[in-house]
């Protein structure tokens, strides 16, 4: 069973009194855990799981909690955060019906409703959270969950900053804890056999890797916004987090285009860090570059949406092109081209040209990943054993590391040199002040992980 280390009240405030707000809200409900059924184990027996940001992505994992097979016995949600208490309400009520309903709908159990989720990871009835809030507030929840004991199941995009990624990364690392991204080509089949036959040579020599250019994210005042009244019971300070603030629209805060957060700079990286994020991990993945990643990268232009070429040690190009469209690779794919032919990886798909490159099978020696069929359920796994998931943190920064890159290379509209080792631009201040961004009081991460 999964490891319990949680700190006290008075240590977990001191770790996170850099980031204290005002004082922290109480919740709306005291968790006390969920109930045990008749056919089921007691609360001691299981992994409690605290979910923060109930909005359209929690809802869309309500899918994962069901996954291919009935929720494993062992984990269970006991308790939800969001700055929109209503949310949680709504959230709880489908996560009911839809996960516990065969079993009969409403179960009695009792969960904490959460305002401001610091509160909530005092919980000792918590072990793990979720973290699928927008991308300008899931680094600080990351490092305090770790500090507090629990494990994490962060989204993708995992950071805003090539700072905060690695922030993250050392505080999982400090605090023993697993943290499974949620980057979820990994736990699929033919994703995993794609980049095992590249790892392995089929294609013999690389030569480059095309993607799909994604538009990154444009500053708030290239939008003209209307201002609205702010919805009752929701914390809009709260929500605009380490950004300073800006009047309420629901153009920003309830839709995902038109333009929605995922577009603008403040909050997000866009196209560029959402659907790259889950590309380049893949990329990487089977270049064997997980832990590392290119050392130049050259922007096309100077707009958002401008192409952008990335160089590897080895000597791969990988390049986000126009030239590729969804007729071509998903936008969540790739294409490799070697000296033997080429590899199309969609998502949950792959084809070869020629087709005898996938029909040649690996052999005893041949280089094995990682497997994973049910990406949260290898989460929840690993939570007891204790290995590393998947999707490990790294990972998950360094693939979003490089959509940062891009989106840094075409600000600054030159070619960059970059030491992944290091994790900065060699002799470049203007390109290394883009690692990182100012932080209102209160939201910032602390200067060094404890």
């Amino acid at each position: 069973m999964p490891r319990r280390e949680h700190s006290s009240r008075r240590q977990f405030l001191k770790k996170s009194a850099v980031v204290a707000v005002g004082g922290i809200a109480t919740p709306y409900v005291i968790p006390s855990g969920v109930l045990a059924g008749p056919d089921g184990p007691g609360a001691n027996e299981r992994i409690g799981i605290g979910w923060i940001g109930t909005g359209r992505r929690a809802h869309q994992m309500i899918g994962d909690l069901k996954g291919t097979h009935s929720l494993p016995a062992e984990c269970r949600v006991v308790a939800v955060s969001d700055v929109w208490p209503k949310k949680c309400h709504e959230y709880l009520k489908v996560y009911e019906e839809q996960v516990l309903g065969p079993k009969g709908g409403k179960t009695g159990a009792k969960y904490g409703i959460y305002r401001d989720y610091r509160e909530m990871l005092e919980s000792p009835d918590i072990d793990a959270v979720v973290l699928t809030t927008p991308e300008h507030s899931r680094a600080l929840p990351c490092i305090l969950a770790c500090q507090a004991g629990k494990d994490v199941y962060a989204e993708k995009p995992l950071s805003l900053t090539v700072r905060e990624g690695r922030a993250m990364v050392q505080a999982v690392r400090k605090h023993n804890r697993v943290c499974q991204v949620g980057t979820q080509q990994r736990s699929m089949l033919r994703n995993r056999e794609a980049s095992e036959l590249i790892r392995n040579g089929r294609l013999g020599k690389l030569e480059s890797v095309l993607c799909q250019n994604w538009a990154g994210s444009r500053p708030y005042r290239d939008f003209t916004l209307p201002t609205e009244p702010v919805p009752d019971d929701l914390d809009w300070n709260h929500w605009c987090g380490q950004t300073e603030p800006v009047p309420f629209s629901t153009h920003v805060y309830l839709t995902y285009n038109n333009p929605g957060w995922h577009n603008i700079r403040r909050y997000s990286g866009g196209g560029t860090t959402n659907a790259g994020s889950h590309s380049l991990d893949v990329v990487q993945w089977a270049l064997g570059t997980e832990t590392t990643g290119p050392v130049e990268v050259e922007p096309h232009g100077k707009e958002y949406n401008s192409e952008v070429t990335f160089r590897y040690a080895s000597g791969v190009l990988l390049k986000l092109t126009n030239q590729i469209t969804e007729k071509d690779v998903s936008a969540f794919g790739a294409i490799f081209v070697g000296e033997r032919g080429r590899l199309v990886m969609h998502r949950g798909r792959f084809n070869t040209n020629p087709i005898a490159i996938s029909q040649e099978p690996l052999g005893e020696n041949d280089t094995r990943l990682v497997k994973s069929d049910h990406h949260f359920q290898n989460w929840i796994d690993c939570i007891q054993s204790r290995q590393p998931p998947v999707a490990d943190i790294e990972f998950g920064h360094r693939a979003c590391t490089i959509c940062h890159l891009a989106n840094i290379a075409r600000w600054v509209g030159r070619k960059l040199k970059w030491d992944p080792e290091q994790e900065r631009f060699p002799d470049d201040d203007q390109a290394n002040a883009l690692l990182s961004r100012p932080q209102r009081e209160g939201y910032r991460l602390p200067d060094t992980v404890s």
